[in-house]
């Protein structure tokens, strides 16, 4: 889609709701869709308006070795009510071989280490599923409201880190509309979700921004 396609697309859907959003993203996939997901919460939301509309997406997952005990339970209960086909991408290395080498987990104060440990352990493994799944559209659960790096994208854009025009049907919802969401399908949520590669909320870990395109090869 051109600049102009986009534009019209994000005033087009600004008003639809998530599920006409997908419906709407699936239809111009071409059978090469995917949804991506860290399991964190409210990512439940996402990954059942996908299914509903095309069961068998594939749902790319980093699984980087730091999850919580409650983040990997929370995976295998969402993989198996809403029969998710799971794609798995692990890191070269794993969790305990990394910081045997490289030691603990780098501070929020050490920005070069976290972008290491991101291009590493979160960003390499996620290349690597793009290249494999090549879709042409990639359905996120980005909001507006999660950090001021993604208030400025929107519901349609081209990624610039992959290729592929990522659609986030979600964004314009706030945690109130995620909870109602979460409730009125009867989906559980989890709250123990820690991100190693971010260290804080607003920060990014480099598949939304522009450095981690780069990143991995540095």
């Amino acid at each position: 889609m051109t600049p102009e396609e986009i534009s019209r697309a994000n005033a087009e859907l600004r008003d639809r709701s998530p599920l006409a959003i997908v419906r709407w993203a699936l239809a111009r996939a071409g059978g090469r869709a995917i949804v991506s997901t860290n399991f964190r919460p409210y990512e439940a939301v996402v990954l059942h308006l996908a299914t509903q509309i095309q069961p068998d997406i594939p749902v790319l997952w980093v699984d980087h070795g730091y999850n919580r005990p409650a983040t990997y339970r929370h995976a295998e209960e969402l993989r198996r009510r809403l029969d998710l086909n799971l794609r798995p991408y692990l890191p070269l290395l794993t969790a305990a071989h990394r910081d045997a080498i490289h030691g603990p987990i780098p501070s929020l104060n050490d920005e070069d280490g976290l972008k290491k440990f991101s291009a590493a352990m979160k960003l390499e493994p996620f290349q690597r599923g793009m290249r494999e799944l090549a879709p042409t559209i990639w359905i996120t659960a980005l909001r507006k409201v999660q950090n001021p790096n993604r208030a400025e994208l929107e519901i349609v854009s081209r990624d610039a880190n992959f290729g592929a025009l990522k659609v986030s049907p979600v964004f314009h919802f706030s945690d109130a509309e995620m909870e109602a969401y979460l409730v009125a399908h009867q989906l559980p949520n989890e709250w123990d979700y820690f991100d190693p590669a971010k260290a804080d909320e607003k920060r990014e870990c480099g598949l939304h921004a522009a450095w981690g395109k780069t990143a991995v090869n540095q």
